[in-house]
């Protein structure tokens, strides 16, 4: 039986079912309506809770209203409840250019197509191929708070950025981020992106930029938050750069006094 299914659903998901949540016995048109009402702060703290995705038993036929156990055909009209149809994660959609397929290695369904993303073990999750022999293996990646807006990343529907150093972030938050000047990994401290032609810039900067006479002995102790090297390099206003990587990413961890810094200099 084959409708049009463009006024049946909700705001996330077009298909001709909702689901009977198996916490708390109620009704709603998808597992994020079910969320976003019961999980909210207008909910009792001890009141609020999601749903488990997997303990779902129970659909609705949006057609029939039939209440019947999860399967793709209604048993009542036998709509098709959902184009795409996972039975382990018991989730429908009739929208199928997402390219869903589901990760058993994740646990859940994905979006953006089989052939073109792994699974990592290591990591936990799903990557592009494109990171397949290129990305930093971080234990349960995915598995916390994006470290900007503190959503849970793991099963979130927004885009996901997997940085150099290996940890995520939202692609939004990180756009964010970056639009407010910060490119840095607010997990780790390590540079988000390639910095190398700020870098360069800031070695004209400290060129263009002579110290004082007082200051040009003064010798401070930095960590570098690229590579991880603590070195003793010359104090500079303007930044301190890592004679290891040459990165500016540098943190100051301690200072020497002008006749240490003359001692460490002889």
């Amino acid at each position: 039986m084959e409708l049009e299914s463009e006024q049946h659903g909700c705001e996330h998901y077009t298909r001709r079912c909702r689901i009977r949540a198996p916490c708390c016995g109620e009704v709603f048109g998808c597992r994020h309506c079910h969320n976003e009402a019961k999980n909210s702060l207008e909910i009792h703290l001890n009141d609020r809770h999601e749903i488990p995705r997997h303990e779902i038993k129970k659909v609705i036929c949006s057609l029939c209203d039939k209440e019947q156990d999860v399967q793709q055909y209604c048993s009542g009209c036998g709509a098709c409840m959902g184009k795409y149809f996972c039975e382990k994660c018991n989730f429908f959609d009739d929208d199928v250019s997402k390219n869903q397929y589901h990760c058993d290695g994740c646990g859940i369904c994905r979006t953006g197509g089989v052939d073109k993303f792994f699974h990592c073990d290591k990591c936990g999750c799903c990557y592009s191929n494109v990171l397949r022999d290129s990305h930093h293996c971080v234990e349960g990646a995915m598995h916390h708070n994006c470290p900007v807006c503190f959503e849970y990343l793991f099963d979130s529907t927004k885009d996901i950025s997997v940085l150099h150093c290996g940890h995520t972030i939202h692609l939004e938050c990180l756009n964010e981020m970056r639009a407010h000047h910060h490119f840095a990994c607010p997990v780790c401290s390590r540079s988000a992106c390639d910095m190398s032609d700020a870098w360069k810039k800031l070695d004209e900067e400290v060129a263009a930029t002579p110290m004082p006479e007082f200051y040009q002995k003064k010798m401070i102790w930095i960590l570098c938050n690229d590579c991880g090297a603590t070195s003793n390099v010359n104090f500079h206003v303007l930044a301190q750069k890592c004679p290891g990587c040459s990165s500016y990413n540098t943190r100051e961890t301690r200072g020497c006094g002008r006749s240490a810094a003359a001692r460490s200099t002889v």
